[in-house]
């Protein structure tokens, strides 16, 4: 990784949601969406490699990340931002088997809380939302115009890593 990497221990919990209202969504705290396309790559046994290209309004960023999971909720992670050119030299090291994954984030800040939603272009009344804890116990509020369908928390099968071998059917 080009820039210093940053290492620490990532807590989260991810749900399946009904597609929510963007526009109501937007006028949330430190608002953000970007697009973006994240490739897995050859990896070291027991870790996940990706990159990513994460395209906002204004400015494009590159980032490389690791990520070595210690259970179903929490796993280490070590990422860093990286140049254009180093993105493009690395995605030719695609994990066979997999595709690129595209999606739309909203990203907003909630009672303290960093909520992340993931749409994706294959799904139309569905979202994946992820929220960052700052421990295992912690209870967090969700926005009253977000809708949870199921917890998938721990279930492979929805991590970006399965995802890109194999898109889950959308849950109504």
């Amino acid at each position: 990784m080009e820039k210093k990497a940053n290492t620490g221990l990532e807590i989260e919990r991810k749900f399946i949601i009904k597609m929510p209202d963007i526009s109501r969504m937007s006028t949330r705290d430190e608002y953000t969406k970007s697009d973006i396309l994240q490739i897995y790559i050859t990896s070291l046994p027991g870790e996940t490699h990706r990159v990513r290209k994460r395209a906002y309004a204004d400015n494009i960023l590159f980032f490389e990340t690791r990520k070595i999971r210690i259970d179903n909720i929490s796993s280490t992670e070590i990422e860093g931002e990286i140049t254009e050119e180093r993105f493009n030299e690395l995605c030719k090291n695609i994990l066979d088997g997999t595709l690129p994954i595209v999606k739309t984030r909203h990203t907003f800040l909630y009672d303290s809380h960093t909520f992340e939603i993931d749409v994706y272009p294959n799904w139309t009344r569905t979202a994946v939302m992820e929220i960052e804890l700052n421990d295992r116990e912690e209870q967090v509020m969700i926005p009253e115009f977000i809708s949870i369908i199921k917890d998938v928390t721990g279930d492979k099968k929805y991590s970006n890593a399965a995802m890109s071998r194999s898109f889950p059917e959308e849950i109504i």
